[in-house]
């Protein structure tokens, strides 16, 4: 079945830097758009980026847009998502999910991957 396994999440202070990366399995991942969501505590769970298939197409919630950058390797059927600027607003699980077409996510919502913003 689909398999998503995120990691890369850690403590880091304001200011700084966090590279996450999504290791998918289970479906042609190659076909698929990729997205990476959020949640913060007490907060539903939030969209911040996605990518097409192919890469050609990136969009990013208003939030991150200049400071959160994503991209994938289909080679490696793996998408990530750099964080630069990381403000303490940016703390949260973040989860990654595919779709095709516009259906909405395939897989079901697993650990996701913590990180903190916090001096």
């Amino acid at each position: 079945q689909v398999q998503l396994v995120e990691s890369g999440g850690g403590l880091v202070k304001p200011g700084g830097s966090l590279r996450l990366s999504c290791a998918a399995s289970g479906f042609i991942f190659s076909v698929y758009t990729m997205n990476w969501y959020r949640q913060a505590p007490g907060k539903e769970r939030e969209l911040v980026a996605t990518i097409t298939s192919v890469g050609d197409t990136r969009n990013y919630a208003d939030s991150v847009k200049g400071r959160f950058t994503i991209s994938r390797d289909n080679a490696k059927n793996t998408v990530y998502l750099h964080m630069n600027s990381l403000k303490p607003e940016d703390t949260a699980v973040y989860y990654c999910n595919a779709e095709y077409r516009g259906s909405g996510p395939i897989g079901s919502w697993g650990q996701g991957t913590q990180v903190t913003v916090s001096s």
